[in-house]
């Protein structure tokens, strides 16, 4: 319900952090405190959520699952086959100065 009404009661002691959920604060304070509680097991790399090691762990499967519809092209990450995209489309996503 607090989706809907905006309501955000968990706040951060160390920042102007709000949210709907004790856990996303959990998350949060992790920023603050250093703490990474998930650990890659072949390499040195900590980080502070799970969704970051599952994402981290493709660097050692080489495994590629975003895959662009229109070309042979894959990615581990879903925001480089959005990047990708653009040579389809011919979206420029960033405005340059000197050439506009």
């Amino acid at each position: 319900m607090r989706t809907h009404t905006g309501e955000k009661p968990f706040a951060c002691s160390f920042c102007d952090f709000k949210c709907a959920l004790k856990s996303y604060l959990v998350i949060h304070m992790r920023i603050h405190t250093g703490e990474k509680p998930f650990s890659c097991t072949l390499c040195d790399y900590k980080c502070i959520r799970n969704s970051q090691l599952t994402s981290h762990m493709r660097i050692h499967t080489g495994e590629k699952p975003y895959s662009c519809k229109l070309c042979d092209f894959k990615s581990a990450e879903s925001s480089v086959l959005v990047t990708h995209m653009a040579t389809h489309t011919g979206v420029k996503p960033f405005a340059c100065n000197s050439c506009d």
